[in-house]
């Protein structure tokens, strides 16, 4: 029994559990299109993708180092890029789970569909020694640095 009463089609909510309110979606049960209407995700969903593609940059004295967790995808899923203005970009695609006309679908989480990353690089990095790889949906791109030119410093002799 839910402790919210349901006034929205049958939707229950436990405010305990955090992991049990789902995204009201007001669409659902409409014949909007095909597609939404047989697969129990909505289109805000799928590009929900693009949003929680969690990336970290770190700068380390040798290099800038950027980790994706990209749980489930090849590496040939994934793709990286790099532009010019010193731009990287991070993308690919999830699949979606083929639907079987049997199966019932109590929730759906996973997100599926296209994601893109773009970060502006600073004007110290090698572009042309980047390099990636991926380890147990991990993808890492380490990209060097230029060593910094120090200012050179001339004595200058005083007279006098």
């Amino acid at each position: 029994m839910a402790l919210i009463p349901s006034f929205f089609g049958g939707r229950r909510s436990n405010i305990f559990d955090p992991f049990s309110l789902d995204i009201w979606d007001p669409f659902e049960g409409f014949p909007i299109s095909s597609t939404l209407a047989n697969f129990p995700t909505s289109a805000a969903r799928d590009t929900s993708a693009i949003a929680n593609t969690r990336i970290d940059w770190k700068e380390t004295p040798e290099a800038h180092v950027f980790k994706a967790d990209l749980p489930g995808l090849k590496k040939e899923e994934v793709k990286v890029e790099v532009e010019e203005g010193r731009i990287l970009q991070i993308s690919g695609e999830r699949s979606r789970e083929q639907e079987e006309k049997n199966d019932k679908w109590h929730r759906v989480e996973r997100s599926s569909g296209q994601f893109v990353r773009r970060f502006g690089l600073p004007e110290n990095v090698k572009m042309d020694q980047v390099k990636a790889s991926m380890e147990n949906g991990v993808l890492t791109v380490t990209i060097p640095k230029e060593e910094e030119k120090k200012p050179e410093v001339k004595a200058i002799d005083i007279s006098g």
